[in-house]
């Protein structure tokens, strides 16, 4: 775990080395962050992220949405997941679904897909499985620009938390 001066004292190739992994296949986020230090905190360091993400285009905030994972997905089956993924998704025992359940999460996510355009995303580390299956059921009645905005959220909740496991408070 780094200190809040040691993250500042990385070379902008450190910074993205260790904060690239933070937004999903991102680390364009870490690359236009790593312009704003010196950071006074973790907390500064978080809202920088935040705020390369709310600042970008449209079509670049669903390049990232698009960059994350099905729940319980194929890829999870196949073990092709980040390391961060994979961590977050077996927290919940994502990867230890029987054949139903992973069946009941395929359609959710197919539906959903077909829906949105892009994958459903949620902070798996703030949720119970239970509560990931309600909200896939809620969100499936949301309209399009609800559910970009509640991915964002979810995912600037999920950056939030990965920050904290690499940076000292």
């Amino acid at each position: 775990m780094k200190t809040i001066a040691e993250v500042n004292g990385l070379s902008s190739v450190g910074f993205i080395g260790a904060f690239g992994a933070v937004y999903e296949h991102s680390a364009w986020v870490a690359g236009q962050a790593a312009d704003e230090r010196p950071f006074d905190s973790r907390d500064a360091l978080v809202a920088a992220m935040r705020d390369v993400v709310e600042e970008a285009s449209d079509e670049r905030k669903l390049e990232l949405i698009r960059a994350h994972p099905d729940l319980a997905g194929k890829l999870a089956r196949a073990g092709a997941l980040t390391a961060e993924s994979t961590r977050e998704q077996s927290g919940l025992g994502l990867d230890r679904l029987g054949d139903e359940e992973y069946d009941r999460f395929t359609d959710l996510n197919d539906r959903y897909r077909a829906r949105f355009g892009f994958p459903f995303i949620i902070c798996a580390r703030m949720s119970t499985r239970d509560s990931v299956l309600e909200a896939f059921e809620k969100r499936l009645t949301h309209d399009r620009d609800e559910e970009i905005a509640e991915a964002l959220r979810q995912i600037h909740h999920i950056a939030r938390l990965r920050i904290e496991d690499l940076v000292e408070g």
